[in-house]
């Protein structure tokens, strides 16, 4: 039965969605780890999913991710849960190339502890 639900839950959602579909971009970037995004009519708060950065490398991992995601940028979100209220997601560029939790890693400013 979750099986069919599920199913009929996706078949509605394919269906019912909107041929355009326009992206969410970059607001701010207000740390290593928190970010918010909007599209035309709402604004979200993000943690980016799996990342602790040490204190000692807090302005340089925000440098990077302003660098790499400058304002205006159009995102795409993989959302994974919430947390406090706050949507826990991986970001990637919109052509899919680049993620911030990636960067972050790939620079040694974060351990990736989460899975995939």
């Amino acid at each position: 039965m979750k099986k069919l639900s599920k199913f009929l839950i996706i078949i509605c959602l394919i269906v019912l969605n909107p041929l355009t579909v326009s992206s969410a971009e970059i607001l701010q970037i207000k740390s290593s780890n928190t970010i918010l995004v909007g599209d035309q009519n709402r604004n979200l708060t993000i943690g980016l999913f799996c990342v602790e950065v040490n204190e000692n490398d807090e302005l340089e991992a925000t440098n990077l991710l302003k660098n790499e995601f400058p304002r205006g940028s159009k995102v795409k979100i993989k959302p994974f849960g919430f947390k406090e209220s706050v949507l826990l997601a991986k970001v990637f560029n919109i052509k899919g190339t680049k993620e911030m939790t990636e960067l972050l890693v790939a620079k040694d400013l974060t351990s990736k502890v989460c899975p995939n």
